[in-house]
């Protein structure tokens, strides 16, 4: 993975049917406040949906909230498109209530972080800085 040129560009998404999305618009808030570019897809979107909107946006990585249970099938969909669309440099992370002992699996499956309740703003900018691989600034 290269370094990113220019802002880092984050899609953040709200699959499937949960219709709760406070914490991706704060997140989304969150990594627009921190220099990046962000599209922020809206609720009930599909993996398809979400890949598309990766793609065409030049994302560098996608970040997904997930409060409906259906984590598990939803990260692997969106993983797996990006796989089929030749877009498996986008990195993929996520958050909401996820249960610990489904992380390590998804991380296995190809998701690079995923953010539990509690985590600060600050944590998560970090990360994306650090992991999409945003140039230092001197």
């Amino acid at each position: 993975m290269g370094v990113a040129s220019g802002p880092i560009r984050v899609v953040v998404a709200k699959p499937g049917l949960d219709g709760h999305d406070r914490g991706a618009k704060v997140i989304a808030r969150a990594l627009r406040d921190a220099g990046m570019e962000v599209v922020y897809t809206g609720l009930h979107q599909t993996p398809e949906q979400i890949v598309d909107t990766a793609i065409q946006e030049d994302a560098d990585a996608i970040g997904l909230s997930i409060l409906s249970g259906a984590h598990d099938t939803l990260f692997a969909a969106v993983i797996e498109l990006l796989r089929e669309r030749d877009a498996a440099d986008i990195l993929v992370f996520g958050g909401g209530i996820i249960p610990e002992a489904d992380i390590a699996p998804l991380k296995e499956k190809g998701v690079a972080a995923i953010f539990t309740p509690g985590t600060t703003m600050a944590t998560i900018v970090d990360w994306v800085r650090e992991n999409v691989g945003q140039p230092t600034e001197i």
